[in-house]
């Protein structure tokens, strides 16, 4: 089991691993190592990869995840995350879009989006976690399947002032409590 992982950016080297688990992970739709390439030379653009944190093994670790943002100034955009599928529910998809999500936070991004399709039920539920509302569907966005997308999106903003609300009624900073 994966409790552990190391974040770092995507370099050249890593490539072939992740085109690898495009593929498993997207089939026909998968980028090509061209696409991805292009994707990596875009302005505004941050992609990151997951190794395992193994104590006991010496040397580099497989890419057993990937994730992908765009900036362009206002708000991110999630472009892909992938867990390679023999790691998948080990929580490694949960600390790539925790990145992702931290990330924009340091861009000031006013927001995050990112298109699902509709029927990847792990993926939206793991959004949903995070506080991304659905915004819409776009029908036959995913080619060449036919698939529809969910549009979902999360409110920065909002996120910090839930994370920056007083603990307790007790807090010592609220002037409210300070007049009691």
């Amino acid at each position: 089991m994966i409790t552990e992982v190391r974040l770092r950016p995507l370099r050249n080297a890593d490539f072939d691993r992740v085109l690898e688990m495009e593929r498993q992970l997207f089939g026909r739709g998968a980028w090509t190592y061209g696409m991805l390439a292009d994707e990596l030379a875009g302005l505004g653009r941050w992609y990151i990869v997951a190794e395992p944190e193994r104590l006991d093994a010496a040397g580099p670790q497989p890419v057993i995840g990937y994730a992908g943002l765009w900036f362009d100034g206002d708000v991110t955009q999630v472009m892909t995350i992938g867990v390679d599928p023999h790691c998948q529910r080990h929580g490694v998809g949960r600390q790539l879009m925790a990145a992702l999500i931290e990330r924009s936070r340091k861009l000031k991004a006013e927001a995050v989006l990112l298109e699902v399709r509709v029927d990847n039920d792990a993926a939206i539920a793991l959004y949903a976690e995070f506080g991304f509302q659905i915004l819409g569907v776009r029908k036959r966005y995913y080619q060449p399947e036919d698939k529809d997308a969910y549009t979902m999106r999360l409110e920065l903003a909002e996120l910090e002032a839930v994370q920056d609300a007083p603990a307790t009624p007790d807090d010592p900073n609220d002037e409210a409590g300070d007049a009691a």
